[in-house]
């Protein structure tokens, strides 16, 4: 949702989020990458920062979500998307497929 908002103006893009747009996949927001040589905790701390995670959530959405230009719709199209996801979340003794995250889900299919 916050994604949605920067690239649609309705909130301060203080993240510096870049979008750049593929004739084939339409907008896509820039993963931002880290420095070489950095250190395993800078790595860690980078990868699972929103800076990161952001725009790697919004990557993963299917096309017709990322084109969307009214918050209602917006809305509408997420939920039947989160909806069509399975909802496994991991169980202590048993091995689970994925950590049953969305980026997980979509790599998986």
């Amino acid at each position: 949702m916050h994604m949605w908002k920067i690239l649609q103006g309705f909130t301060s893009n203080d993240l510096g989020v870049q979008f750049t747009v593929n004739p084939r996949l339409g907008t896509l927001a820039k993963v931002p990458s880290l420095r070489k040589g950095s250190s395993a905790s800078h790595k860690t701390l980078h990868e699972t920062s929103f800076g990161v995670m952001g725009p790697r959530l919004r990557n993963c959405l299917p096309t017709h979500i990322r084109a969307t230009s009214t918050l209602n719709e917006f809305k509408q199209q997420m939920t039947a998307f989160m909806l069509s996801m399975p909802d496994k979340p991991p169980i202590r003794g048993f091995t689970s497929s994925n950590s049953n995250s969305i980026l997980d889900w979509r790599n998986d299919r």
